[in-house]
């Protein structure tokens, strides 16, 4: 079991940094996925017998890294998915875009489709058929080597939603392998803040972790985020 990072836990949540290119969750390919890793913790360290339940609220692409949250009852699972209903629940994103992008914020809204068959989504009219609302909120924060480093707050969760959205306006994500340039980089895509209230104290919590990436060395990029 590979080991995991908890930078939370108490009786009704833990909180957990997903490495990038770990599973959110199980699929058809059988590689380990963070769901699992979280439920053989929880057995292993108070010694449970039988299924552990542990609720997945939300995801990450598989390539994406970041600050996730897990339910360890139905009923924070419950309250937790009301929060994201009710955009009480926030995820901050840090990214790294091709490309220098002049406009320092802005905000992005377009509609996308995500085609089943190839796994793929795309950004179409509005009329589209199960064509979704998309937005997102953006401020560049730094530049670094021809490439721009960007925080995005999602007002909508949307399948690969962030790397449509950029890709749309000429910038796409940098090691982006399925909408981007073709590289050998790791695409520079990560939920470094998670916030929301607590299932149960209903105290504001919020969590950060920053990729070790190299665009963010510079101590001026770092304090903006």
């Amino acid at each position: 079991m590979n080991k995991l990072n908890v930078l939370y836990e108490d009786n009704h949540i833990i909180v957990v940094e997903k490495k990038p290119n770990t599973l959110s969750q199980s699929d058809i390919t059988g590689d380990i996925d963070l769901l699992t890793m979280v439920k053989g913790y929880i057995k292993e360290k108070y010694k449970k017998l039988g299924n552990v339940y542990i609720g997945l609220v939300h995801r990450l692409d598989r390539p994406v890294g970041g600050v996730m949250v897990f339910a360890r009852t139905s009923k924070a699972a419950k309250r937790l998915n009301e929060q994201i209903k009710n955009h009480a629940f926030s995820k901050t994103y840090v990214a790294v875009l091709d490309g220098e992008l002049k406009e320092g914020r802005g905000k992005l809204t377009n509609y996308l489709y995500k085609d089943k068959q190839t796994g793929k989504s795309k950004i179409v009219d509005k009329n589209y058929p199960d064509g979704k609302l998309s937005q997102l909120n953006y401020e560049v924060i730094g530049y670094a080597s021809g490439k721009t480093i960007v925080k995005i707050n999602l007002i909508t969760g949307r399948h690969h939603q962030i790397r449509l959205q950029f890709k749309n306006i000429g910038y796409p994500l940098y090691g982006d392998q399925l909408y981007g340039k073709q590289n050998k980089e790791q695409i520079r895509l990560y939920a470094y803040k998670l916030e929301f209230n607590h299932p149960t104290t209903k105290e504001r919590l919020e969590f950060k972790l920053l990729p070790k990436w190299e665009e963010l060395k510079d101590e001026t990029i770092i304090h903006r985020l």
